[in-house]
Protein backbone atom coordinates (compact mmCIF):
# COMPACT_ATOMS: atom_id res chain seq x y z
CA UNK A 1 0.00 0.00 0.00
CA UNK A 2 2.96 2.64 0.32
CA UNK A 3 3.69 2.24 -3.15
CA UNK A 4 0.95 2.54 -4.33
CA UNK A 5 0.28 5.72 -2.28
CA UNK A 6 3.69 6.71 -3.36
CA UNK A 7 3.10 6.33 -6.77
CA UNK A 8 -0.29 7.52 -6.95
CA UNK A 9 1.67 10.84 -5.21
CA UNK A 10 4.30 11.33 -8.09
CA UNK A 11 1.03 11.41 -10.39
CA UNK A 12 -1.38 12.74 -8.81
CA UNK A 13 0.08 15.14 -6.35
CA UNK A 14 -2.57 14.84 -3.85
CA UNK A 15 -5.10 12.25 -3.95
CA UNK A 16 -6.97 10.09 -1.22
CA UNK A 17 -6.95 6.33 -1.36
CA UNK A 18 -10.75 5.87 -2.52
CA UNK A 19 -10.95 1.78 -2.62
CA UNK A 20 -8.68 -0.97 -2.28
CA UNK A 21 -8.79 -5.16 -2.18
CA UNK A 22 -6.47 -7.47 -0.64
CA UNK A 23 -7.01 -10.96 -2.71
CA UNK A 24 -4.74 -12.74 0.28
CA UNK A 25 -7.39 -11.68 2.88
CA UNK A 26 -10.58 -11.51 0.98
CA UNK A 27 -10.64 -8.16 1.95
CA UNK A 28 -12.02 -5.03 0.03
CA UNK A 29 -12.86 -1.46 1.15
CA UNK A 30 -15.58 -0.16 1.14
CA UNK A 31 -16.24 -3.25 2.88
CA UNK A 32 -18.74 -5.23 1.50
CA UNK A 33 -19.10 -3.67 -1.78
CA UNK A 34 -18.90 -7.03 -4.10
CA UNK A 35 -21.77 -8.30 -2.79
CA UNK A 36 -24.02 -6.35 -4.79
CA UNK A 37 -21.85 -7.30 -8.29
CA UNK A 38 -22.23 -11.10 -7.68
CA UNK A 39 -21.79 -12.53 -11.24
CA UNK A 40 -20.68 -9.15 -12.81
CA UNK A 41 -17.49 -8.75 -14.91
CA UNK A 42 -16.74 -5.58 -12.56
CA UNK A 43 -15.98 -6.18 -9.00
CA UNK A 44 -18.04 -3.42 -6.34
CA UNK A 45 -14.52 -2.08 -5.00
CA UNK A 46 -13.73 -0.47 -8.65
CA UNK A 47 -17.51 0.20 -9.08
CA UNK A 48 -17.29 2.31 -6.39
CA UNK A 49 -14.15 3.64 -7.19
CA UNK A 50 -15.49 4.89 -11.01
CA UNK A 51 -18.49 6.04 -9.91
CA UNK A 52 -16.93 8.23 -7.31
CA UNK A 53 -14.10 9.97 -9.45
CA UNK A 54 -11.35 7.82 -8.74
CA UNK A 55 -8.84 8.50 -11.69
CA UNK A 56 -5.88 6.35 -10.99
CA UNK A 57 -6.56 2.77 -10.02
CA UNK A 58 -2.91 0.23 -9.64
CA UNK A 59 -3.51 -3.79 -10.23
CA UNK A 60 -0.81 -5.64 -8.28
CA UNK A 61 0.43 -9.03 -9.35
CA UNK A 62 -3.22 -9.75 -11.33
CA UNK A 63 -5.44 -8.62 -8.69
CA UNK A 64 -3.70 -9.49 -5.90
CA UNK A 65 -3.81 -6.00 -4.98
CA UNK A 66 -5.94 -3.26 -6.25
CA UNK A 67 -5.69 0.79 -5.42
CA UNK A 68 -7.90 3.31 -6.52
CA UNK A 69 -6.75 6.91 -5.99
CA UNK A 70 -8.64 9.87 -5.97
CA UNK A 71 -7.63 13.21 -7.05
CA UNK A 72 -7.63 15.88 -3.98
CA UNK A 73 -7.65 19.82 -5.75
CA UNK A 74 -6.26 21.17 -1.65
CA UNK A 75 -6.34 24.63 -3.18
CA UNK A 76 -9.92 25.01 -3.43
CA UNK A 77 -11.83 26.58 -1.30
CA UNK A 78 -15.02 26.06 0.64
CA UNK A 79 -17.69 28.42 1.53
Amino acid sequence: MAEAARIAEERLRDSMLLSWFDRDRDFESPQLASECHLGSAVPGYVDYAVQNGASLVMNVEHGRFVFSFLPVDLDETVD
